[in-house]
């Protein structure tokens, strides 16, 4: 999605440019690379292994967060959560098989995300708020 987000931006910009537009042309850019950089895993915390985080978790008790790249509600959640998301441990589906059959394991063999574990307990879609909350405990 983010790929396909900054090629229209390019398209759309380079019309407008060739139109005359050159203003609106730079702001389109930017505002489809915005989205794009949205829709990207670089809005994300470094993502881990299910594995790393477990064991992390087990160390801090920190919560772990399962997303995957696109997801709305992911996105959601990692915008509501701001700068307080960076105290748990990401991590991606799409880039780890443990990741995803821990979701499943957690859905009852969906993958929704996003998908917490806080406390050895899942939480599936969590409120953002809710979760900002519980985050903030940790330094």
């Amino acid at each position: 999605m983010a790929g396909l987000a900054l090629a229209v931006g390019v398209f759309v910009a380079v019309a407008q440019f060739a139109g005359g537009g050159h203003v609106l042309a730079v702001l389109e850019l930017v505002a489809f690379a915005l989205l794009a950089y949205a829709w990207s895993p670089l809005a994300f915390p470094r993502s881990l292994k299910a594995a790393q985080a477990k064991e992390r978790t087990r160390q801090d008790g920190r919560p772990i967060i399962y997303w995957r790249p696109g997801c709305t509600y992911c996105q959601r959640l990692r915008l509501r959560l701001g700068r307080d998301g960076r105290r748990a441990h990401w991590v991606n589906i799409w880039a780890d098989p443990a990741g995803a059959a821990a979701v499943r394991a957690i859905t009852g063999g969906d993958e929704t995300v996003p998908t917490v574990e806080l406390d050895g307990q899942p939480h599936v879609n969590p409120d953002p708020t809710w979760l900002r909350e519980r985050l903030r405990q940790f330094s």
